[in-house]
């Protein structure tokens, strides 16, 4: 099977198909749409993304919503410099999202980056987050921050992924949605928004499934979201938030080998221990899969006093998730092994306070935040055997019983100050995580006991105007990352990991934002993270997992993102990442200077789009490339190859009396490469590769009335 690896004349090849701008043609053409978005990540003080001291980008609705299924945050997050976010064909372990290299060896889940939704956290106080809780539908913008900034959202060191939904405004609007596509892809979406009086209103629910890219793939998943805008006196407003997910015996194709990736990338990893004839791959004799049952519920208060604020943010929920796994019986046989079988049932719940004072201050205007977080997930934990008999694929014997409980208070500081063409933003957190396993299984060894991980996170930046049209800033990080509950529970020689520790890391960044004119935009950063104690996989087989500190690691990277737009209706947009990011310090049989797996050392989007002057049609070519990614620390074994892909979309608008009505098509891959979308780092067994789809179709079509 042919491979396409990407070099750099590949990858400039990308920038110069999204990124030339002329002056002549400038002069006719229309000015970039909202470039000065208000956000709050970095500073919790509204400023547009020109004037944050920070890589802040935003994705605005219709990059989120128009020409996509609305199912994979990673299909609006592709243009976004410094993040990889990699769909992989497996709906039982959620999308790998990494950033600045952070989150890149998670083998399920997002962790890393921490993800919020409505100000209300979707990551849990060990740093793990699913983002398939996330409703697309509803979306109104998403705000992804790397770099030093994230640190004063405390345990996470690669960035914060903050996604916004809409208000519910003016007439009640109904509309309903389909989508299908390649591989039994299918999704249908009705939603309901408005405002009467003081309450506002948005309703949601969905259904997506698929028949899945690799074998033994297929999934099912429904989606529930309300929202209500609430404004009961001057000056305040309570926003409640409710979302539901729930997948039923979602399908796992697990990875497999280089040979077999070779031989049929869509295929299974053959298991080589059955009897039968032909021999079952490993997913359908284990019939792996995942069943999830999600629930949360949260509310925001803000109340404005005068130029001051105060906000309350509190939420809780339920999840339930059981997963059948690959072990074999004879794995299973140590009297330490916890089976392969996981089912736990998760209640959560937290508050976030924190009041901003603004004041005068030497000339200037100083906004000054204090707040204190407190987050708490419970669970009540079993594993079973995944084997009764000969029969496999069933929940059998028990062989783990335990309650894990973590809990995380953060108090935190945050100030700005803004004089001229000077800002000056510091903080600081104090982030105290608390592990308690009590276990209630004794007969393979009493695991219970208590971690404690503290440490203070300050940041500081600094952002100066040149001019106008030019911002140039600097900043500076402490961060901090525990590990989470799931790389706490084995250790290489069996049993929960009490003496793995959290990493820790210093950031630095500086960058420039410009605006060209109206009709271009420019933003650079290069930055360097030394972290210390970074916590890698030690081993991993038979979906069983466990990790080790390792000594020092090094990043270092430049980010580059230009947009702009022509004459015609045209218009561009560029995302660029190089980093190089290495173990500084060799560690067992990993030599000093070997690539971290699961990060690659480049890549790029580019997008060249059109649209008619009344916005009823429009259509886009994008262009997606990466270098190879390692899969093990020491980068012996086969990396999966760079690439470089082609997707092409088109849309159209129509408006009737009260109604309006879309359609879209898409066409991905459109040469029909073969290449590994993901990896699944350390796999002892090395089966660490994950198909990405060959020419892939989409078709959507919706229908809106507001009465």
């Amino acid at each position: 099977m042919q491979q396409y690896p990407v070099r750099w004349n590949a990858i400039a090849a990308l920038v110069a198909l999204g990124g030339t701008v002329t002056v002549t043609q400038a002069e006719e053409a229309v000015p970039l749409p909202a470039a000065d978005v208000v956000v709050v990540s970095a500073t919790r003080i509204g400023h547009t993304v020109f004037d944050m001291p920070a890589s802040i980008d935003v994705i605005d609705a219709t990059r989120i919503q128009q020409s996509q299924q609305r199912v994979n945050a990673s299909e609006a997050l592709a243009a976004v410099p410094g993040l990889v976010a990699q769909n992989r064909q497996n709906y039982a372990q959620d999308l790998q999202i990494s950033s600045r290299g952070f989150g890149a060896r998670s083998t399920f889940g997002v962790r890393g980056v921490r993800l919020i939704a409505d100000g209300i956290p979707a990551s849990m106080p060990d740093g793990q987050g699913q983002a398939a809780t996330l409703n697309l539908d509803m979306a109104e913008r998403i705000e992804v921050l790397r770099g030093p900034f994230s640190a004063i959202y405390g345990n996470h060191s690669g960035g914060v992924i903050q996604l916004f939904t809409r208000d519910g405004e003016g007439a009640p609007t109904i509309e309903a949605s389909y989508s299908a596509g390649s591989y039994g892809s299918r999704k249908a979406d009705i939603n309901a928004q408005g405002k009467q009086g003081d309450v506002g209103y948005v309703l949601d629910a969905s259904r997506f499934e698929t028949d899945g890219y690799r074998a033994h793939s297929a999934a099912t998943r429904d989606q529930a979201f309300a929202k209500l805008t609430l404004t009961p006196m001057q000056d305040a407003k309570l926003t409640i938030v409710a979302n539901g997910l729930r997948q039923k015996d979602t399908q796992d194709p697990l990875g497999v080998t280089w040979a077999t990736y070779q031989r049929d990338p869509r295929a299974g990893e053959t298991d080589a221990t059955d009897t039968q004839t032909p021999r079952r791959t490993l997913a359908d004799r284990y019939d792996t899969r995942k069943s999830i049952d999600h629930q949360q519920i949260g509310a925001n208060w803000e109340q404005q006093f005068g130029d001051d604020r105060l906000r309350v943010m509190v939420y809780g929920g339920n999840r339930q998730v059981i997963q059948y796994q690959s072990f074999s019986r004879a794995f299973q046989a140590p009297a330490t092994h916890s089976g392969g079988v996981i089912d736990f049932d998760r209640d959560f719940y937290g508050a976030d306070v924190n009041w901003t004072h603004v004041s005068q201050l030497a000339g200037g205007k100083l906004s000054t935040t204090f707040g204190l977080e407190y987050g708490r997930s419970d669970d009540d934990r079993k594993g079973y055997e995944n084997f009764i008999g000969t029969q496999f694929g069933v929940k059998g014997a028990l062989r783990r019983d335990e309650r894990d409980v973590v809990s995380n208070l953060d108090p935190y500081l945050q100030a700005e100050w803004q004089s001229g063409a000077w800002m000056l933003s510091a903080g600081v957190r104090r982030s105290t995580v608390k592990v308690s396993v009590d276990d209630r299984f004794v007969s393979n060894g009493n695991d219970s006991g208590n971690l404690e991980f503290s440490h203070t996170t300050p940041v500081l930046g600094v952002l100066y105007r040149v001019s106008p049209k030019v911002n140039v800033y600097a900043s500076a990080a402490r961060g901090f990352e525990t590990p989470t509950l799931n790389e706490l529970f084995y250790a290489s020689a069996g049993g929960f990991n009490f003496n793995l520790k959290p990493a820790e890391s210093t950031h630095l960044e500086t960058g420039i934002k410009t605006r060209l004119d109206e009709r271009a935009r420019l933003n650079a950063a290069i930055f360097q993270v030394r972290t210390s104690d970074e916590v890698v996989v030690d081993s991993s087989g038979g979906g069983r997992t466990s990790y080790r500190n390792a000594s020092k690691t090094l990043r270092r990277g430049l980010e580059v993102s230009l947009e702009s737009s022509w004459r015609y209706g045209l218009s561009t947009r560029v995302a660029l990442t190089a980093l190089r990011a290495t173990y500084d310090q060799g560690f067992g049989a990993v030599p000093q200077g070997s690539r971290l797996p699961g990060v690659p050392k480049a890549n790029a989007y580019a997008e060249l789009a059109w649209k008619d002057s009344a916005d009823r049609f429009g259509a886009a070519l994008e262009g997606i490339a990466t270098s190879k990614i390692y899969a093990d620390d020491a980068n012996a074994d086969q990396a999966a190859p760079g690439y470089g892909i082609l997707n092409a979309r088109m849309n159209a608008s129509q408006q009737w009396n009260g109604w309006r009505f879309r359609q879209f098509a898409r066409l991905n891959n459109l040469l029909g490469k073969n290449y590994v979308g993901s990896v699944i780092v350390g796999d002892t067994n090395k089966r660490y590769y994950e198909a990405a789809p060959q020419r892939n179709w989409l078709l959507g079509v919706s229908a809106a009335y507001q009465f």
